[in-house]
Formats: structure tokens, C-alpha cells, sequence
């Protein structure tokens, strides 16, 4: 049974013999352009007021301030030439090279298909002409040609692949970059609350965002090359065939056809950029709570099993999946009548029109002529084969050129795309050189039904930072009316002035939720200074260990050494043996025996019980040896003869203790005392020697008196909620 394109051929190589079904065929033609002019405008019309029909009330309202979408949003664009300065920062570098090779190879991959083309018109010919002989010789060309076609099509995957990672290596070093300068990745997490998964916009959105960008700029430059390409191999081809003049009106036809899609598609086109970039914050949110559970070191799974709390993690993963799969379904529901005119529009519509303008230079050609220059009414076969040759010719090319027009028409989709991932990778950066500058953003708590949580502490306007950070030359440390607010800005201390000199080993006690680790906080400069003015010795002197140390992956020896390398041990003229003597001051010399030696690596977070982490943190504060050792209930798991050494210890060493515990054990160690009363007020005061029995009954009796002003105060009425950030 004949194909249907053996019955164009046929019908084409009839036309282009008789005369009067030449004038037949011109008449049913116009009749086509004119009913596929119809139906395009038609289409647009109808799908324009249907798009306008199923808009919702906050639709319309945005499109009260937009009267019309732009094809490209000037947002997308700012924030893709700064993205842009970072993938690529100028013309002599790796990138650019990668980029020019690729495009050197689409359009040796374009001339290709222009000489298949052709080919494949000159094998027709010899097939009307049934010339053995020379169909097999084309044949034969054919097939040579394929192992370099195969070739360039595999390079070109290959450099959009390898253009992809290039872009991804330069964007990824410069968010690393970026993330673990001035403690950003601290402030990111615990100053500001707009990125909830950074881990999420480092990792994922980098990589979708700059395949993106490759897989664009090929989508984008093959096609152009294409059409540019073909359409002056057919401009060149009609004029050597006595056709020149015949091409102006299919030229028009294809310009209006494909412009008229164009504006329907973005008419219709719903906002998949934003809707992408939901869907992206929502899988990253998911994606967070799976960490909670599996994380054992933050987050404490352990934890879950033994509360049996596997019933409220469930409740909630299930709520953010079923929050995804609703977006991820509202993008494919979106995509279904977008897709459905697409594909009337560029595989009926265009058809149509194609077949017109392959038709009408055959049809309207004056004395046309052969490449010889002969007529081809003057050919044996009456030019019969010589016009199959040439509609077979410009089928296949203008069959390439629709393709390539088509990728271009959804290449819209995957701008706008591409527009959700930009807006989140360039959030990232913004987010980053903000925090640096001291420009927090904090969501502000809401009780369920949204309205705003009433606080109890003071409100600090936390949006202009005007304190004053100086280092002291003679190691000193001094609060010169500074306050104390926590990233929500509840304010702890309203103004704290003290004087703490090398020496002066302070004890630091009060209520939970006063403040006490607060200050350790502005002292590692982690928190700003809102106002007032700091005085402290430069950072490399102080030295924080918390209640649960971090231990890092690597050896035995970078638990000790930390953040310190082995290299830089070896450097300052440390060797394992003045490890070994720093390890059995907190008593854990068993541990290198125990563990296989200094070069043992292990997950030290699950081996080290809590107590030995504990030790193994305060073993760094012999290895630094800082001016001052910041230790945050640092021993709560370490028995009280031993802490009782180590403290003994790092008193002889010359280090000055700041201490927060509530271990009376460790008064004896400490010379003042620096107490909270819990209400914004606090005391520095000198222990003038007094016994432990006294200390701890005059704690006792100042416990008592704050129980029964708390007391009177719920009698009096005041049981507002009390809402504060943990900083314990």
C-alpha cells in the first residue's frame, strides 16, 4: 500500500506536468492560506477570552497593575546578568571556549542537515528517473555522511553536558564562597528566616538552574542557525530555479504563521515560573524534614524512637507531600490546555501552511530551469524528475526549519522555567551579601488562627545595627551600654555594661532563658551589637566550648585539633605526643590505644559518649591555648572530680574562665560572679572569698525570693504568655 508521502510525490510530479492542475492547485492554495489565516486568528481569539474567563479574583487584580505580560520579565533579566557575571566572569576564560566549540558544532551540524537534504532530493530524482546506477552512488554518499552526522550529534550532547558543569563548578565555588565568609552560613540559619533550606538552593537549585542554562542556550542556538541557514539555502535555490519572485508570499505566510503563534502561546501560557519555583521550595521543605529524622546529630532521632513520636513526624511529612503533590498536579492541569494548542498550532496549522509554501514556487515558477541552466520543459522526462527532486528537497528543509521553529515556540515554557530557577539562586545571593551587611529578615511567630503571638519582652527595632566593635590591645573585655537581643528581637538586657579583665575567672548563673549563653554569642561576634560599644581581644584569643562539642569527620587527631589541619599542627611544632600529654589532662589517654591510633577515623559523634565529647572539646582549649575559654555547661556530662581537674588545669595554664553552669561545684574556680535576675536586670559582682556553704545558701535564699515575686505576680495577674528564643 502507498505511503501518504509517496502520494504527495506523486501528486506533485502530476501538477507540476499539467498545466491546468497547476492552476487548480494555486486556487485550492490561496483558499488554505486564507482558512489557515482564519483559524489562527480565531484560536488566539478564543483562547485569550478563555484565559481571561478562568482568571481568579487575585489574578485580576495583579493584572490591574500589569495591563500585559512581558515576553521578558526586566527582573528575570537583572537577576540573570548578575548570575551570569558568576558563570561566566569574562571573555578569555573556560567557560567561553567550552561555549564556542559547542556552537562551532551546531552549525557544522546544521550544514549537515542541509547536505542530507539535498541528498536525499538527488536520490528521488534517481528513483523518477530509475538510474540504478547513480541512486546507488547516492545512496552510498548517504551513508558516509551518517558516521560524522552521528558524530556531531553526540559532541553536541557531550558540550551542552559538559557547559552544564562548568556553569554549576563556578556558581557552586562562588556560593561556597560566599556561605562560609563572615559566618554567613551561622547568620543565614539563625539571624534571618527567608532561606529555610539553604542546603536545598546550594545543592539542587544550582544544578537545575545551570543545566537549565545549557540545555537552553543549545535549544536556542540550534534553531536560530537552522532557520537562518535554510531559509537562504531555499532563497538561493528558488532564484537559481527561475522561482525568485514566487517566494515573497510564502515568506510573509511562514513570518505571519509563526509570529501568530507565538503571541497565542504566550496568551495562554500560564505562570510557570512561579509556580516552578513553589514547587521547588516545597520539595525543598520536604526534603528538610526527612534531615530531622535522619540526622542523628542535630536533630536526634534517638530521641523520636524512645517518645514513640513517629505518628507526629509522619503527620507532618505526609502534610508537605501531600503540599507538593498538589503544585506538582496544579503545574501538569496547567500544562494540558497549553499543550493541546500548542500542538494544534504547530503540527496542523503549520503543516498547512508548509505545504503551501513548498507548493507555490513549484506552481507560479516562470521557464523554470534546471541547475545546468536548461529548461525544464526541454528535459526527457519533461522536468518531472527535476521538480521531485527539488519538492523533496524543500519538504525535508523546511521540515528541519519547523522543527526548529516549534523548539524556539516552547523554548517560551522553558524560559519562564528557567525564570523560577533564577529567581531562587539569585534570592540565595542576595540573602548572603544582605546578612553580611547586617539586613536581617525574621518571620514574625502567629498563633493558628494568624494572628501576631503577644510578647512579654521588650521589641528591639533590629533593623539598624549602630554598636561599635573594637579590638583592646591589652585583652580586655568591656560591654559599654550594649544590649542583649535575641534574632526574634526580644530584648534580653537592655543595656549591659561590665568590665572583665584577664584574670578575672567570671562565673556567669540565672534563670534559663536570661541570657547567659546570649553573651558568649555577641562575644564570638555571631550576633550583632544593635547599639553601644565592645571592646574584646581579637577572636583567635577566646575559645567556646558548648554543652555538645562538634566533632568533625576526619582522624583522631583532628578532634583535638579542630578546625585546625594536620598541616597546620605540624606548622605551630605540635606533635602527637604533646596531643597525647593535652588528652591525659582531661583524662581521655585511653582513647588513642583504644580507637586504633591518631590516624583512626571514625564517625566520632556516635563513638565518643557524651561525657568523653564534652572532655574531648575541652582537650582543644589546652591546644590553642586562648586568652579567654568560653565554657557553656560544658562539663554537665563530665564527673565532678574530673571537671574539678581539668578547670585546676586551664587555671594553670593562664587561660581567664568565663563560665555559665549551674554546678555550684565550680564556684571555688571562679573569682566573680556575673548572676541574671531573669527580668532584664543582672549583677556583677566580686566573690570576696566566701565559703561554698555560704555561697550556696545565699543562692538558695535568693531562689526562694524570686519564687514568691513570681507569685505575687500571678496573683496580680500578670500570666501573659512568655515567648523567648532559646539561648540556652
Amino acid at each position: 500500500m502507498p505511503s501518504i508521502q509517496s502520494k504527495m510525490m506523486n501528486m506533485a510530479a502530476e501538477i507540476a506536468v499539467d498545466p491546468e492542475k497547476r492552476r487548480r492547485a494555486l486556487i485550492y492554495s490561496l483558499v488554505t492560506v486564507s482558512g489557515t489565516l482564519a483559524a489562527t486568528f480565531y484560536a488566539g481569539r478564543l483562547s485569550a477570552s478563555n484565559a481571561s474567563r478562568s482568571r481568579s479574583p487575585s489574578d485580576e487584580s495583579v493584572e490591574s497593575t500589569k495591563k500585559r505580560r512581558k515576553m521578558i520579565d526586566p527582573l528575570f533579566l537583572k537577576q540573570f546578568r548578575f548570575l551570569l557575571k558568576i558563570m561566566i566572569p569574562g571573555l578569555f576564560t573556560k567557560e567561553v571556549g567550552i561555549i564556542a566549540i559547542h556552537s562551532l558544532i551546531l552549525i557544522c551540524r546544521t550544514f549537515l542537515t542541509i547536505y542530507v537534504a539535498a541528498l536525499e532530493g538527488k536520490m528521488v530524482k534517481c528513483i523518477v528517473q530509475k538510474d540504478m546506477k547513480a541512486f546507488f552512488w547516492q545512496l552510498a554518499k548517504w551513508e558516509a555522511i551518517a558516521l560524522p552526522a552521528t558524530f556531531v550529534n553526540s559532541m553536541i550532547r557531550f558540550f551542552e553536558s559538559h557547559i552544564g558543569l562548568a556553569l554549576r563548578s563556578r556558581l557552586t565555588e562562588h556560593a561556597y564562597k560566599e556561605y562560609f565568609a563572615d559566618q554567613t552560613y551561622y547568620q543565614v540559619s539563625n539571624l534571618d528566616s527567608r532561606l529555610l533550606n539553604a542546603d536545598q538552593c546550594l545543592t539542587e537549585d544550582i544544578t537545575m538552574f545551570s543545566q537549565s542554562v545549557a540545555h537552553l542556550y543549545s535549544h536556542l542556538t540550534k534553531p536560530v542557525l537552522d532557520i537562518a541557514l535554510i531559509t537562504l539555502t531555499l532563497v538561493s535555490y528558488a532564484r537559481r530555479r527561475g522561482s525568485g519572485k514566487s517566494i515573497i508570499f510564502p515568506m510573509i505566510l511562514g513570518s505571519f504563521v509563526v509570529s501568530a503563534t507565538a503571541r497565542i502561546l504566550k496568551a495562554v501560557s500560564p505562570r510557570f515560573g512561579s509556580m516552578v519555583a513553589e514547587e521547588a521550595k516545597r520539595k525543598g521543605h520536604l526534603r528538610y524534614l526527612h534531615s530531622r529524622i535522619i540526622t542523628n546529630r542535630l536533630f536526634h532521632n534517638e530521641e523520636i524512637a524512645f517518645y514513640n513520636g513517629h505518628e507526629a513526624e509522619n503527620k507532618q511529612l505526609h502534610g508537605a507531600y501531600q503540599k507538593l503533590k498538589e503544585q506538582m498536579s496544579l503545574i501538569y492541569k496547567k500544562r494540558v490546555f497549553y499543550i493541546m494548542m500548542e500542538q494544534f498550532l504547530m503540527k496542523y496549522v503549520w503543516s498547512g501552511a508548509g505545504m503551501t509554501m513548498i507548493a507555490l514556487p513549484i506552481l507560479t515558477a516562470i521557464n523554470p530551469t534546471t541547475a545546468s541552466g536548461k529548461l525544464l520543459e526541454d528535459e526527457p522526462d519533461g522536468g518531472v524528475s527535476e521538480r521531485t527532486r527539488g519538492f523533496t528537497m524543500a519538504k525535508n528543509l523546511l521540515v528541519n526549519s519547523a522543527d526548529a521553529a516549534e523548539r524556539l515556540m516552547t523554548s517560551y515554557k522553558e524560559i519562564v522555567e528557567l525564570a523560577g530557577y533564577t529567581s531562587r539562586v539569585y534570592e540565595m545571593f542576595n540573602v548572603f551579601r544582605e546578612v553580611k551587611k547586617g539586613q536581617y529578615q525574621r518571620t514574625e511567630p502567629e498563633n493558628a488562627d494568624g494572628s501576631k503571638i503577644k510578647r512579654r519582652l521588650e521589641r528591639f527595632d533590629t533593623s539598624k545595627i549602630t554598636g561599635v566593635i573594637r579590638f583592646s590591645d591589652d585583652g580586655s573585655i568591656v560591654l559599654n551600654e550594649v544590649p542583649i537581643v535575641t534574632p526574634n528581637g526580644d530584648t534580653v538586657v537592655k543595656s549591659m555594661s561590665i568590665h572583665i579583665v584577664p584574670g578575672m575567672h567570671t562565673l556567669i548563673t540565672g534563670p534559663n532563658g536570661c541570657g547567659k549563653s546570649s553573651l558568649f554569642r555577641i562575644l564570638g561576634m555571631l550576633w550583632p551589637v544593635y547599639r553601644g560599644e565592645l571592646h574584646m581581644p581579637k577572636k583567635d584569643k577566646m575559645y567556646l566550648i558548648p554543652q555538645r562539642p562538634y566533632m568533625t569527620l576526619g582522624t583522631l587527631r583532628d578532634q583535638v585539633i579542630y578546625p585546625h589541619t594536620a598541616w597546620q599542627m605540624k606548622r605551630r611544632g605540635v606533635k602527637d605526643d604533646d596531643l597525647a600529654k593535652i588528652l591525659a589532662k582531661v583524662h581521655l589517654s585511653h582513647i588513642v590505644e583504644r580507637e586504633g591510633g591518631w590516624d583512626a577515623k571514625s564517625d566520632w559523634m556516635d563513638v565518643l559518649s557524651g561525657g568523653e565529647k564534652q572532655r574531648m572539646g575541652l582537650a582543644r582549649v589546652f591546644y590553642h591555648m586562648p586568652q579567654y575559654a568560653l565554657l557553656d555547661e560544658c562539663t554537665s556530662a563530665v564527673s565532678i572530680d574530673v571537671e574539678g581537674d581539668i578547670y585546676q588545669a586551664i587555671k594553670d595554664a593562664g587561660i581567664t574562665l568565663l563560665t555559665v553552669t549551674h554546678r555550684p561545684s565550680l564556684w571555688k574556680f571562679h573569682t566573680h560572679l556575673l548572676r541574671y535576675d531573669g527580668e532584664g536586670g543582672y549583677e556583677m559582682s566580686e566573690m570576696l572569698g566566701d565559703t561554698e556553704e555560704e555561697r550556696l545558701s545565699l543562692n538558695d535564699e535568693r531562689a526562694k525570693l524570686e519564687d514568691r515575686l513570681r507569685n505575687i505576680n500571678k496573683l496580680l495577674g500578670d500570666d501573659e504568655e512568655y515567648v523567648s528564643s532559646n539561648d540556652e
